[in-house]
């Protein structure tokens, strides 16, 4: 506990160094937009849409909403403004990493319009980010932080289990993240403890609990839709009508929320090769060793001996079947991509995700809901965002077309704007060209 503390007053200090707080910005007033709520799928004509330090302190028609003379006023005529995004399965960096590393790392989220970032791959150090994001002393998503993973390789016990579950609660963390490995015993001991302490355990399925045991004892979240294709198709390589209605079942009884991160797996699958995914444009904006480690991992997996192109394509396939059903069922989704890792690049991965939700048949208002509203929701405990209202979170996206008819209108943005920072398109250009030229 001691290194622990010192870890993190370390952490405290380097990021004190990384960058000088921002000044505060003076009222913003979004004005005659297409509004996007998030409350519903309609989309309101001709609002207007107040923005004080980080909350929305007034949002209706034009005609409803007093501007005052100092405001900074957006014509926002003929654009849209919608929540900001975010990613629930997302990693931030190593306090360890470089400063700016660090700040252009945390810059990609927010430069395609993701303001709310669950990050799952903890290390000692990590919770001063999050108060540096908070404070507005480094420009960042808002962060809800995993400690370090419970897994094969780091749990031993069931005692060290139940320990390390209430050593990361005085901690501070706001969630367990669960990995691969734990026996059936270790894993019990940690749902139990985490259900006494009242923190939320989520992630993957391990093995030797299963899925509907995972479901049973309290898990919060299931990522990857881990554990559901291993349970209906057991026995085969069909899935299995009735075990898939008994999924489905208990996941909507128990209020299961999914992260499915679809593009990533299909990487983790080995379905495409890194040539597929060498002319991803965003790969510019990541460290060339990191990119060339990804093409190494993938050509690995695909060249092993256990490797099989048609399985690879089928379990895809899956996925996308199992996420149609899960999303038609009413099981509440929430996005996410696995970034940065493996061709999954932080804020760009969601260009390879919606089509991904798009194909398995959700709507272009229930992608976007499971970016927005639905966070909120299960962030409700935390604060109040996700959708255009008095008193949310100023997170928000000014976007040139409609994304209710195309949920990748997302990305023909305006601008964004993070805890009431306002950052116009151009200069997010401007911001994307430098990470990029520092990378060549």
């Amino acid at each position: 506990m001691r290194h622990v503390t010192l870890f993190l007053a370390m952490g405290c200090l380097f990021l004190a160094c990384l960058i000088a707080p921002r000044p505060a910005q003076a009222q913003i007033a979004f004005e005659r937009v297409h509004a996007l709520t998030m409350t519903d799928d309609e989309v309101r004509a001709d609002w207007t849409v107040l923005v004080e330090g980080d909350r929305i302190v007034a949002a209706g028609p034009a005609g409803e909403v007093d501007v005052p003379a100092t405001a900074q006023r957006i014509d926002g005529a003929g654009k849209y403004l919608m929540p900001g995004l975010a990613e629930m399965h997302g990693h931030v960096p190593s306090p360890n990493e470089s400063g700016e590393y660090i700040e252009s790392l945390m810059f990609l989220y927010v430069a395609n319009g993701v303001t709310t970032v669950r990050g799952l791959l903890g290390e000692p150090g990590q919770l001063a980010l999050k108060e540096a994001t908070a404070d507005g002393s480094l420009l960042g998503p808002a962060l809800y932080l995993a400690g370090p993973a419970f897994s094969g390789g780091t749990i031993s016990s069931p005692e060290q289990a139940a320990r390390r579950v209430r050593e990361q609660v005085a901690e501070g963390w706001d969630y367990l993240k669960v990995l691969p490995g734990l026996t059936l015993e270790e894993f019990d001991a940690m749902a139990r403890a985490a259900n006494e302490e009242g923190i939320p355990f989520i992630g993957h399925v391990t093995a030797e609990a299963g899925l509907l045991h995972a479901i049973e004892m309290g898990q919060q979240t299931i990522d990857h839709l881990d554990g559901y294709i291993e349970y209906v198709t057991e026995g085969g390589d069909a899935i299995d009508p009735e075990r898939l209605e008994n999924a489905i079942a208990l996941t909507k009884e128990r209020n299961v929320w999914l992260v499915p991160t679809m593009a990533l797996w299909e990487t983790i699958l080995g379905a495409p090769s890194s040539e597929d995914m060498a002319h991803y444009e965003e790969l510019r904006y990541m460290p060339p060793d990191m990119v060339a480690s990804w093409a190494r991992s993938q050509d690995r997996r695909r060249a092993g001996s256990g490797f099989d192109q048609a399985r690879a394509d089928r379990i895809a396939a899956q996925r996308i079947e199992l996420l149609g059903a899960l999303n038609e069922a009413g099981a509440r989704m929430l996005m996410g991509t696995d970034s940065p890792q493996v061709f999954s690049v932080p804020g760009f991965a969601l260009l390879r995700e919606l089509p991904l939700m798009a194909d398995a048949g959700m709507s272009p208002y229930e992608i976007l809901v499971s970016g927005t509203r639905a966070v909120g929701e299960y962030l409700r405990e935390e604060d109040a965002f996700g959708t255009i209202a008095t008193g949310s979170r100023a997170d928000l996206i000014l976007l040139n077309s409609n994304p209710m008819e195309d949920a990748m209108r997302v990305f023909d943005r305006a601008g964004v704007m993070a805890r009431g920072q306002w950052i116009p398109e151009s200069e997010i250009q401007e911001r994307l060209a430098a990470i990029a030229a520092g990378y060549q």
